[in-house]
């Protein structure tokens, strides 16, 4: 018996969340991150803060397994910070669950960070040569290890000389005794919002954690800028240090393709109704004859009603998750490799038999996943199986938070033109979203989205190795990155 991952997808980064100003705060940061879990399962954890005092909890696992009544009862304060995890840098482990909650020479501070240092190796190699010692494996760390070695003892300007040595994407949390900061590094790849109820104030990675509290979305967090909340309220900052890099734009497209939930603003717009239009725009560009469009759940749901208005042919609902299954279970042997999907995906066989299908899904990263799902709907009898994707092929790893591994692990770098990969997944027909037409329904314009893993234009250069990923793992046949 093992224990089996069996999502090939794309793996969610983290979740963030603070609360100022609210006796509950603890509670209210459960709930938010509640929200937030489909950005991360692995660990999760929550700092409160009580006249001043910073307590923590964290532990492996689902936000539902990890906190209960008991534990948020001890969790007493007015701020808090909440995190869930899925790791990109530094492996699954406790000691890398966060918020940090660490204690040096300027008092105590906790951080939470969505996103990826480009240059953390590099960093950390020099802070160790010079005395440092790390508790953790996260890049993280390393922003805390900056401060402590700022010449002021000034928390803004300490902060302000961290950020101007690290590289790379990061929106964070951080706190102090008195104090909720909220950061977005310059070039706004990671999302950032702030809130507001009644005289408290909310930071989250995405506004749906605010509509479950009952706070009201103020504005995004912009790129380069630092929100200091404290008991007069929340004061901006922004850096001459960071603002030299805050010349491109990068926001992270693939956060309205897949990772962002529907119903959250992220980047000025309503994630579903950018999907559908992702859905519409890729109707025009691969029409096919069919019976039925059929959304591969969740992600797939709002690019499927897209694509069925723009078409004119039905949405059915074919394709049916068990929501109940968590990203692991025990596989009992090395034969089953479908049981995972089957596990998690039923599918509805009278509506099926017979038809011609098109199967509407936000991406295809490996692919073993995606060719499963066609095998079982061909055993159960669809006349067709067509492919549209709502977004480009990947071919490139992401440096800045989402688990790409590797180039060669990309199912567009194994197989050297869109006819193969239609044989491998044994679908009639395969179609990707354009990269232009993607980019055409964003609200910025395409110069100020970060489409790295699709076309390796990388608005931030990586070191040499870094963490999982290695600029040496270059696609296969498709051209190197551009940095």
């Amino acid at each position: 018996m093992r224990e089996k991952t069996f999502d090939e997808g794309p793996k969610e980064f983290c979740g963030l969340f603070g609360v100022h100003g609210h006796r509950q705060a603890s509670w209210l940061a459960y709930l938010g991150l509640y929200a937030l879990q489909h950005r991360g399962q692995e660990a999760c954890g929550i700092v409160a803060n009580h006249k001043g005092t910073l307590s923590l909890h964290k532990q492996m696992g689902l936000v539902s397994d990890v906190f209960d009544a008991d534990v948020l009862s001890r969790l007493k304060g007015d701020m808090a910070v909440g995190h869930v995890r899925y790791s990109t840098t530094g492996s699954s482990v406790l000691k890398n669950a966060q918020p940090l909650l660490i204690d040096y020479a300027k008092g105590s501070i906790c951080i939470a960070h969505n996103g990826n240092l480009v240059n953390s190796l590099s960093l950390r190699q020099d802070l160790e040569k010079k005395g440092s010692i790390f508790q953790t494996t996260t890049d993280s760390e390393i922003i805390i290890h900056l401060m402590a070695r700022a010449a002021s003892g000034n928390l803004l300007e300490s902060l302000v000389y961290a950020l101007s040595r690290i590289r790379g994407a990061y929106s964070l949390l951080m706190m102090d005794h008195a104090r909720l900061i909220g950061i977005r590094d310059p070039h706004g790849f990671r999302p950032l919002s702030l809130g507001k109820l009644g005289n408290s104030w909310f930071l989250a990675s995405e506004t749906c954690a605010f509509d479950l509290v009952g706070a009201k979305l103020i504005r995004e967090v912009e790129p380069g800028e630092i929100v200091l909340i404290d008991k007069d309220g929340p004061r901006s900052f922004k850096p001459e240090a960071l603002k030299k890099e805050a010349q491109r734009r990068a926001f992270c497209a693939f956060e309205h393709v897949y990772f962002s939930r529907p119903d959250s603003i992220i980047f000025g717009e309503t994630v579903h109704l950018v999907r559908r239009r992702l859905g519409e725009v890729l109707a025009q560009e691969h029409p096919v004859s069919a019976d039925y469009v059929i959304p591969v759940p969740d992600s797939g749901f709002s690019a499927a009603m897209g694509y069925s208005s723009e078409s004119g042919i039905p949405l059915e609902l074919g394709i049916i998750r068990n929501h109940y299954v968590g990203r692991t279970f025990i596989q009992p042997a090395q034969d089953t490799r479908d049981l995972g999907v089957r596990v998690k995906f039923n599918l509805l066989r009278d509506v099926l038999k017979g038809k011609r299908l098109i199967v509407v899904d936000d991406s295809i990263v490996r692919g073993t996943t995606s060719k499963i799902r066609v095998r079982n709907l061909r055993k159960i009898g669809a006349k067709e199986v067509h492919l549209r994707i709502s977004c480009p092929p990947h071919r490139f790893p992401c440096f800045y938070g989402i688990d790409f591994h590797r180039s060669s692990e990309l199912i567009a770098n194994r197989y050297a033109s869109l006819e193969a990969i239609r044989k491998y997944l044994e679908v009639d027909s395969l179609g990707y979203l354009s990269l232009e037409g993607m980019l055409g329904c964003l609200r910025y314009g395409k110069d100020n989205y970060c489409a790295a893993c699709w076309n390796g234009d990388y608005a931030v250069k990586a070191e040499k190795k870094q963490g999982k990923f290695s600029l040496e793992e270059h696609c296969c046949g498709q051209g190197e990155p551009k940095l």
